[in-house]
């Protein structure tokens, strides 16, 4: 049995180590986890995805502007039953067997006109009729060429609304890309230092650990010398208990942060990843005027609100259409004939005219269309309401963003030299513990602001970061190289 324990241990021992072999070690800058981020993770891939369904909305209305060719027909049209017919010679209607078969084909380009609303077709159609009950030849009428016209009167134009609406919507989808790739590069800032504060608290708690197993031997030495009380002696073996506890849990934080960043890039378990942090950030200040003026100019919320603007009015012209008169014009003109003879259906030509207004009217309704109208009016001035207090509330926060980032540069420097000096101070506390100068409450209030400085450090620069690629997010404008945010659309949608 123990021979068998023994066999299993070496074998997961063996496995572990080939595990780990097998595993490819990417060491990667800040700079590296923002370009694999924007190249390869998933919510990359999903922005770009989401721009496409919203590429192929815009070329589907656009293509409502360009003529279209179809080709319709019904074939068979079989029909039996009793047809009423007129005998003149009795002067009354009679019911006769009807049997009869007949094929329609027709081929028709049509245009739309958006601003009317009109809609222009040139049509061609042939019918073959059968009359089976009778025996009678196949009868073939013509329609070579006819131009149709239908135009709506006080009818809402959807045409005319879509063409204010989708050029906005596109315009707000190529922005909203830029945008979610900016919100890529904040989740990429998020994970990548959260990975590294990780790395970071695995080598301090390393550190203090060997630190608090060499203060604690000493110390062992000390008491048995003596020197120190034994309630000096217990806190440093409480706090050597206590780095082992923390070292376990930051090995175990390292890998939980490690597999984030791995999948956040889309990387699988056999990659391993180390950090290296960035230990400069650009020295840059932003202008509070100039970042407004771009965000109003450039940022996809600014277009979303809008575009639901927009949408209230164009609901609004809806309902006001529908609760009064509506009419509608055809008018066809073309030429006609008909034979039991393929060839003659073609010769001779008759013209053929054909005029129709149609039209609706609500007498009694029960202010079903004034209450629909009423109800789209006040939408639509909620939606003026809500895009004036979004704009408010976009600008006050872009305020409060701006003053923020503007700090981060001098917080950055702060924290770099706090980090310095908590670090210098513990080495000199140390020392003096060493040669029995203070005492154990000292030096871990020295190790504590030690440790604290050096996250604290991290910290500031994740701020600076985040708040940079926010300002990108909501200016789509790179303050470094002075230049909009720009991709290539064409290549979205190969």
């Amino acid at each position: 049995m123990k021979k068998l324990l023994l066999f299993s241990m070496i074998v997961v021992l063996l496995f572990s180590s080939l595990k780990i072999n097998a595993q490819e070690v990417k060491q990667l800058k800040f700079e590296d986890v923002i370009r694999i981020a924007e190249e390869q993770s998933p919510n990359a891939l999903m922005a770009k995805h989401r721009f496409r369904s919203s590429y192929w909305q815009y070329r589907s209305f656009r293509a409502q502007y360009l003529p279209s060719l179809t080709i319709s027909g019904t074939t068979p049209d079989f029909s039996n039953g009793l047809d009423k017919v007129y005998d003149s010679q009795n002067d009354l209607y009679i019911y006769k067997p009807k049997n009869t078969v007949s094929t329609l084909g027709t081929l028709s380009l049509s245009q739309n006109i958006g601003p009317t609303g009109t809609v222009i077709a040139l049509r061609s159609d042939l019918t073959l009729f059968k009359d089976v009950e009778r025996k009678l030849p196949t009868n073939y009428i013509t329609n070579p060429v006819s131009i149709d016209v239908t135009q709506p009167i006080r009818k809402y134009n959807t045409l005319k609304w879509q063409s204010k609406i989708e050029p906005v919507k596109y315009d707000a989808a190529k922005k909203t890309y830029l945008s979610g790739i900016e919100g890529v590069h904040i989740s990429a800032v998020m994970n990548f230092f959260s990975l590294a504060l990780a790395q970071i608290n695995k080598q301090i708690s390393e550190m203090n650990y060997s630190n608090a197993d060499t203060l604690y031997r000493i110390a062992k030495g000390r008491y048995q010398l003596g020197t120190i009380a034994e309630d000096e002696l217990l806190q440093m073996q409480l706090s050597w208990l206590n780095a082992e506890t923390a070292r376990k849990q930051a090995d175990m934080n390292l890998r939980d942060r490690e597999i984030r960043l791995r999948s956040f890039l889309g990387y699988n378990e056999n990659v391993r990843l180390e950090l290296v942090i960035p230990n400069e950030v650009p020295d840059l200040q932003v202008d509070t005027k100039e970042v407004l003026d771009l965000a109003m100019g450039n940022n996809p919320d600014i277009l979303t609100q809008q575009i639901n603007v927009l949408n209230a009015q164009s609901n609004a012209a809806q309902a006001k259409a529908s609760k009064g008169l509506n009419a509608s014009l055809t008018a066809s003109l073309g030429l006609s004939q008909q034979s039991t003879d393929l060839a003659a259906a073609y010769a001779n030509m008759s013209n053929s005219q054909r005029i129709r207004v149609g039209f609706t009217f609500p007498i009694l309704d029960w202010g079903l269309g004034k209450g629909r109208y009423q109800m789209a009016k006040s939408s639509l001035e909620l939606a003026q309401v809500q895009r004036d207090q979004a704009l408010v509330d976009f600008q006050q926060n872009l305020y409060l963003d701006v003053a923020q980032f503007n700090l981060q540069k001098s917080q950055v420097a702060i924290a770099a030299k706090s980090d310095t000096v908590a670090m210098k101070r513990y080495e000199v506390t140390k020392q003096r513990f060493l040669i029995g100068k203070i005492a154990v409450l000292d030096l871990n209030d020295a190790d504590s602001r030690k440790d604290q400085n050096k996250r604290a450090y991290v910290q500031s620069l994740q701020d600076y970061w985040n708040f940079f690629y926010n300002m990108r997010q909501l200016t789509l404008f790179d303050f470094i190289n002075r230049k909009p945010l720009e991709t290539d659309y064409d290549k979205l949608l190969k």
